[in-house]
């Protein structure tokens, strides 16, 4: 969730996608803190799910590989201004600095615990590790990098099929996992790094487009292509269930559970297909959002610039908003806080949640009560270029 330094001529369009993933991925998690049937059933599951609730989750599918390739982009555009070296270690660094922020700072905002209880290696983590890898793919060729790129992202559902489930590392790599280190604590593997770091390092060959040199009309061309061509092989490869998905499509009978069915592929890790599906509206939409204008344009850019400081706070906030509303409805929330094992086991207060449309009503008023910070924060960022801590944020 980097930003694209102002001095390297910053694009809005990458600004814009950047600023509709994280405010997308906010309403994911709304609902994951306040919607009633978040603990009762998987929101993407066809034969308990609605439509309103299927899309309420899928549309959140495309924030994190849009997180992890323009992430990558950001990446090139920064090694514009700086040595290889000096480059490789931005990066390992700053892949560091959100793995520990992921399992401190983030952990606490996902679950209250202060006896940190939970180690969860989340999507903060995934981009960091990434980064590190990148930080040491940068000195080879980008064809090189090209090349991995596309062998990872299409080629690592052939691992779909090996398994090592006492194994960590193996479920840090391509398998997602929860370990027991003790009574009283846990290890959740969230998002396996593959083929997340093939992702990042795609866009960090692609930044190479939004080179001077380039032409607009070249860039809009070439993206409208991949796009395209992403979402044609999703639909082929959906259809057939011949490859890139460990669950295949189901015809279930019914209009509503078959389109379910289809949208529906693996994100943890993220198949083929899911890539395929996310990143082709990824490319349409940076395709042709660069010449978008106006206030709306401007509102999402704003959160489009600070990412990493509005995913932060949000969390905090979504999760003092779900104890206020635990409190309010008349649930005891001492001593879980509200959702404090969230996502690992069953709702800890039975009972509590709320419609569906609580849940947009509040993450309209997340957005709105953080747009103000979100500026004051960019603001700050823009106008303190000198201060090195900020690139970390």
């Amino acid at each position: 969730m980097s930003s694209i330094p102002k001095s390297i001529n910053r694009i809005s369009s990458i600004d814009l996608v950047k600023g509709l993933a994280i405010l997308i991925m906010a309403l994911d998690h709304v609902r994951d803190y306040v919607h009633a049937p978040a603990f009762l059933f998987d929101p993407a599951d066809p034969e308990q799910t609605t439509l309103a609730i299927f899309f309420t989750r899928w549309v959140t599918h495309y924030c994190a590989p849009a997180f992890s390739f323009l992430a990558g982009m950001s990446a090139y555009m920064v090694g514009k201004r700086k040595p290889q070296n000096e480059l490789s270690g931005f990066l390992l660094k700053r892949g560091i600095w959100l793995v520990v922020i992921d399992v401190t700072i983030v952990s606490f905002a996902w679950f209250f615990d202060f006896q940190f209880g939970v180690i969860n290696l989340n999507v903060i983590a995934s981009l960091g590790i990434s980064m590190i890898a990148l930080a040491g793919l940068v000195y080879f060729p980008r064809k090189i990098v090209l090349i991995f790129s596309l062998i990872l992202i299409f080629g690592h559902n052939l691992l779909d099929d090996i398994r090592f489930d006492d194994s960590i590392l193996w479920a840090i790599i391509h398998y997602q996992n929860i370990f027991f280190i003790s009574e009283n604590s846990m290890l959740l593997v969230a998002y396996p790094i593959i083929p997340w770091i093939g992702v990042m390092s795609l866009g960090y060959c692609l930044g190479a487009y939004y080179e001077k040199s380039v032409d607009n009309y070249k860039r809009k061309q070439t993206f409208n292509l991949i796009g395209i061509l992403a979402i044609l092989l999703f639909v082929i490869l959906r259809w057939s269930n011949l490859y890139g998905e460990p669950n295949d499509f189901e015809q279930l009978g019914a209009f509503s559970k078959n389109l379910i069915s289809f949208l529906n592929p693996s994100k943890y890790p993220p198949s083929l297909l899911y890539l395929l599906m996310t990143l082709g509206v990824t490319f349409l939409v940076l395709a042709n959002s660069e010449k978008w204008k106006g206030k709306a344009v401007d509102f999402i850019c704003t959160f489009g610039r600070v990412p990493f400081f509005f995913y932060i706070i949000h969390i905090y906030l979504i999760h003092v908003i779900a104890v206020g509303l635990a409190a309010l409805t008349g649930f005891s929330w001492e001593k879980n806080m509200v959702l404090a094992a969230w996502g690992i086991i069953e709702n800890p207060i039975p009972g509590y949640g709320f419609p569906l449309w609580v849940v947009y009503t509040v993450w309209v008023a997340v957005i709105f009560l953080l747009y103000p910070i979100c500026k004051r924060f960019d603001r700050y960022k823009m106008g303190n270029k000198d201060k090195w801590w900020l690139s970390y944020f």
